[in-house]
């Protein structure tokens, strides 16, 4: 049982939206602080079991426009607030998320501004699950958050490959509010992507789904991070879901079957220096856009590296891609660097930074380091009372 939202069907004194019956607005969402979307957001809210035609919900909150609320209704679905199913009609149903959301408006896509000649200015920072800001690159014409959105709209999947630490997940988080995660290993099991029987109380068991299901029931992104860490045979479940046919069978479940509706999507992440990745060409066929992703020395300097920092880890990338060294940090060690510096103090970050290489760079890494910034550099350790 629901709490009725006594908001959805309130009368109120706001102006109709602009268009026709039919005609999507420009932004449905816009407007009086979201004031349409969150009217049909409450509507399904309070109908979570109910599939709805875009003319019901119209006709059911007394909008004057179908066009505008087919609009929100679209928005929603690209949040992961709502399912849209087309069998043949447009029909709407809430998602949990979307109940959680409770009408809230969901993150905008970061906007660009031309600087007068042409040429988009770096839009602003996107943020992320637990809050830290995300800074979009370039990607083709546009900007990689921008970019991953428009290929997800197109049924493009994408492979992101790169070295740890350079923003692979950060991207794809910033870019999908309504993201799920198997994070693979060489212990990832098909029980982790499709779900497993679970005890309850009282005695029994129930199945519990998996975030692969999750995802293709509520239209949702799913990334598999580290995704050649994971065995093949157990990578193999996605491919039904990924090939066209978008329907799974759940052998332990009585071979339940399961359908992907609209946004649906498939992100996997590659790391190929990690010992054990195998890119299989089964894995590597499914993503027609395989993206190198690198670290952004100038995003680095930006956030506060030292740029002598910065040059000695530019010099030890180059090593790392000639073979000469194993390890070179990315974005991640550097941003650690700054918060070690600005609570340690830079000696003790510079240290810390030597430390955190693998043994068998360690040297590597502290002569990068001694050379760029005139300090002789061992790793961290704890001096004498």
């Amino acid at each position: 049982m629901t709490t009725p939202h006594p908001q959805a069907g309130a009368p109120q004194n706001d102006p109709a939206p602009p268009g026709g019956t039919g005609t999507p607005t420009a932004d449905a969402g816009s407007g009086r602080s979201g004031y349409l979307y969150r009217k049909v957001a409450l509507y399904l809210a309070d109908h979570p079991d109910q599939i709805l035609k875009v003319g019901e919900i119209t006709q059911a909150i007394g909008a004057p426009s179908s066009g505008a609320v087919f609009g929100a209704l679209k928005k929603m679905a690209a949040a992961g607030h709502a399912t849209h199913h087309r069998d043949p009609h447009h029909r709407f149903q809430i998602t949990p998320d979307g109940i959680d959301a409770a009408g809230t408006l969901p993150p905008a896509a970061p906007r660009t501004r031309s600087n007068g000649g042409g040429r988009q200015s770096r839009p602003a920072p996107v943020p992320r699950p637990n809050g830290t800001l995300y800074h979009p690159r370039r990607l083709g014409k546009g900007w990689d958050v921008e970019e991953l959105r428009r290929l997800r709209t197109q049924q493009v999947p994408v492979l992101l490959y790169g070295p740890p630490g350079t923003g692979k997940t950060a991207m794809v988080e910033a870019a999908f509010p309504d993201l799920l995660t198997v994070a693979g290993t060489g212990d990832t099991v098909v029980d982790d992507f499709l779900g497993s029987y679970t005890p309850i109380p009282g005695g029994g068991y129930e199945f519990v789904h998996g975030p692969l299901v999750t995802a293709m029931r509520q239209g949702r992104v799913l990334l598999v991070d580290d995704a050649t860490l994971i065995p093949p045979r157990v990578l193999a479940v996605l491919y039904p879901a990924m090939d066209g046919r978008g329907v799974i069978t759940i052998p332990a479940n009585s071979n339940e079957t399961v359908e992907a509706v609209d946004g649906f999507y498939i992100v996997a992440g590659h790391n190929p220096g990690v010992h054990g990745a195998v890119l299989t060409e089964a894995l590597a066929s499914r993503f027609t856009v395989h993206l190198h992703v690198t670290t952004d020395w100038d995003l680095a300097r930006q956030l506060g590296v030292p740029k002598q920092v910065v040059a000695a880890a530019i010099d030890l990338n180059a090593d790392l891609a000639a073979g000469k060294t194993v390890w070179a940090p990315q974005l991640r060690e550097l941003l650690g660097f700054v918060k070690v510096r600005d609570h340690l103090g830079m000696t003790a970050a510079l240290a810390n930074l030597a430390g955190i290489a693998p043994e068998d760079a360690r040297d590597d890494v502290t002569a990068a380091l001694s050379r760029h910034t005139g300090t002789p550099i061992t790793a961290l350790t704890l001096g004498k009372r």
